[in-house]
């Protein structure tokens, strides 16, 4: 293929099966700017067919190794081209992935139906880069059916990948922390399937008694996450895990569920879009030439906080009304 930047070209060659103008797409999402938000536009139109399975939990629990074994198992039983979106820590000095969970995954480096992705979370909180969403996305309409996301596992601030994915399984290790500590994270109030991996050490009964537990604390559920023990570098109950996801997606398609989170997702997406160029032009208008007398007003209190908030938000407003009807 003739190289190119342009993002319209790149995306038809990615479409027909160029995986270099696939991973300069990716990249082009990572940074983001315009080039970016013309790749948005082609994706969105196209996108809605592929299914989206994320997995999350403390670092040490063995996702990397789960989820190149159950990519192994997609991979044997429906024969379907599955693609990888790992997110790693930033490297310190170049502010890329690190790599690592792509080392984990070598085994199907060489699968022509396999894409492999690793994504720097660039210090986002929560672990989950900020460009994931348009990655998937652009996966998916690229003609990816299936798409494994794997978190960094970094603090508690996992949830964020419910906000992406279909079917979110929860990761944990036996003897993992006690309830309250769990109910902390929020890990189980994203739940769709919980994993106890590495379930050949001690105390895996406890670890599950616990979770059944804390799941019955949750009331009554229209879904009730099962508990699956896994090995995951021997493929043990990875045939199990695969049956529970499947499950999860066909108990989401049988209620119709499946396309309203997408549309509420879609809508939440939207919002923090919009909340961001707010939030850029607010900081912009704060320290704008217009508004030099503003902290003056407020020190010598001729304006109080909220006559000051009225007259900045009113200033954006009219600034990126302005915008969007020159578009």
């Amino acid at each position: 293929m003739k190289r190119t930047s342009n993002a319209t070209e790149l995306f038809q060659a990615a479409s027909a099966g160029d995986r270099g103008a696939l991973a300069r797409l990716l990249s082009i999402v990572e940074r983001g700017g315009d080039d970016s938000r013309e790749l948005a536009a082609l994706t969105f139109r196209r996108a809605g067919n592929a299914y989206a399975i994320g997995f999350t939990g403390a670092p040490g629990t063995g996702k990397s190794t789960l989820v190149s074994a159950v990519l192994g198992e997609q991979r044997k039983r429906l024969d379907s081209r599955v693609a990888v979106l790992a997110i790693d820590p930033s490297s310190p000095v170049t502010g890329g992935a690190i790599l690592g969970d792509r080392v984990r995954m070598q085994e199907h480096a060489l699968d022509d139906a396999v894409f492999i992705r690793s994504m720097a979370t660039r210090g986002h909180v929560g672990g989950l880069a900020a460009a994931v969403p348009e990655a998937v996305r652009l996966l998916d309409a690229t003609g990816w059916p299936l798409v494994l996301v794997e978190t960094v596992g970094v603090g508690q601030v996992e949830v964020e990948v419910a906000a992406i994915c279909d079917t979110v399984v929860v990761v944990v290790n036996p003897g993992w922390g006690d309830a309250v500590q769990a109910n902390k994270a929020g890990l189980l109030e994203i739940a769709d399937v919980l994993v106890i991996n590495k379930a050949d050490r001690p105390g895996v009964q406890e670890t599950a008694r616990d979770l059944r537990l804390m799941l019955q604390l949750s009331g009554t559920l229209e879904w009730t996450p099962p508990i699956v023990k896994t090995v995951a570098s021997t493929g043990e109950g990875i045939a199990e895990l695969f049956e529970a996801i499947a499950s999860h997606r066909e108990h989401l398609e049988r209620r119709g569920e499946l396309e309203v989170r997408r549309a509420e997702r879609a809508r939440d997406e939207a919002l923090e879009i919009a909340k961001g160029r707010f939030e850029r032009a607010l900081g912009a208008a704060v320290g704008g030439p217009g508004n030099a007398g503003l902290l003056t007003d407020l020190r010598q209190r001729r304006m109080d906080p909220d006559q000051a908030a009225g007259r900045l938000v009113g200033q954006v407003a009219r600034e990126l009304a302005g915008e969007s009807g020159s578009l």
